[in-house]
């Protein structure tokens, strides 16, 4: 089996290797090294999924070899797992603190060998669905960008100025790290708008209006039914993201908590890093006009709470504006 996930064993004594060679021969991909300097030298030309890696070598220690690899961004994502005859708790937390992700015992158990190598390349797998997803999502965020007037470092801004005011809200530290990768995808429904509306440098007749009104319902079926929470939370923002606090948002007209919280902080994001830029209709407002602006706006476009935030957090946002500033 060429797709076979690879396992590197380390280990100075070579019956050890060989016992857990004959544990883990059929399922994986193994290769092998009898010292701490021949696994970090193998590892340069090899790519290993995991490491099992014994801890009482001669020169460098498993302790020193996890380490390095930690330190090493091309070697720092693999997880190592100690198979030791050490036993102290000490011995346990300096593994652990050196990077390790778990131990096996010496005498080994086979059964508890596969269990334990099972779960933690289940456990990378997963963590590699998650970052393939938030890519995607990144690049469907870039995607609407290209169609749009409004540049990379636009997207940037708001997203954090979200995370920000998320976090100030009550959300947890998760949760606000999702909506920092969902609210590039407030905007994806312009990619089905036409070049002639979104575009346009004048103003848009009532009928282009009426159009552009549509790309949250775009937005929300490119997104699809989906489900990650992650996509979920995409989907609520790019479909609500025009809604306001007192009804008179589109495209459904609700008002209030109707509107999803990630919804309303994406508005209030967005329209405050619109009203500070320069755009090629526009020049850039003030602070302090884009702030009198979003008070008159309190209650009306934008949830009151959410305002007294923005105020209460306005250094934190300003230095996010100096960070992505164009």
């Amino acid at each position: 089996m060429t797709n076979r996930q690879s396992l590197l064993l380390v280990d100075d004594e070579p019956t050890n290797l060989r016992v857990l060679r004959t544990i883990l021969q059929e399922q994986y991909r193994l290769f092998f090294a009898k010292s701490g300097e021949e696994a970090l030298q193998l590892l340069e030309q090899e790519q290993a999924d995991l490491i099992l890696l014994d801890v009482m070598m001669p020169g460098l220690t498993g302790f020193d070899v996890c380490a390095r690899l930690k330190a090493n961004p091309a070697t720092s994502h693999i997880p190592v797992i100690f198979v030791t005859a050490l036993k102290d708790e000490m011995d346990e937390t300096k593994g652990f603190e050196v990077g390790a992700v778990d131990y096996i015992t010496k005498p080994i158990s086979p059964a508890v060998v596969r269990a334990r190598v099972k779960t933690h390349l289940s456990l990378v797998r997963a963590q590699e669905l998650k970052q393939t997803r938030l890519q995607v999502i990144q690049r469907l965020g870039r995607a609407a960008e290209y169609k749009d007037n409004e540049t990379g470092l636009h997207v940037m801004r708001m997203s954090h100025y979200s995370q920000l005011l998320a976090l100030a809200y009550g959300f947890s530290e998760q949760k606000a790290e999702d909506l920092l990768h969902a609210a590039p995808m407030h905007d994806i429904g312009k990619i089905g708008m036409a070049d002639s509306i979104l575009l346009k440098p004048g103003k848009l007749t009532s009928d282009e209006y009426k159009e552009m009104q549509k790309h949250p319902l775009i937005g929300a079926e490119i997104i699809g039914g989906c489900e990650s929470d992650l996509l979920k939370m995409a989907k609520a923002v790019a479909l609500y993201h025009h809604e306001k606090w007192d009804g008179t948002g589109y495209p459904f007209g609700l008002s209030g908590e109707q509107i999803p919280v990630e919804a309303r902080i994406v508005a209030l994001s967005d329209v405050f890093d619109a009203l500070t830029s320069d755009r090629p209709y526009k020049q850039a407002w003030s602070i302090e006009e884009t702030l009198h602006y979003i008070r008159q706006q309190k209650g009306l476009h934008f949830e009151p709470r959410l305002v007294d935030l923005l105020d209460e957090n306005l250094q934190q946002i300003l230095e996010i504006r100096q960070r992505w500033a164009e």
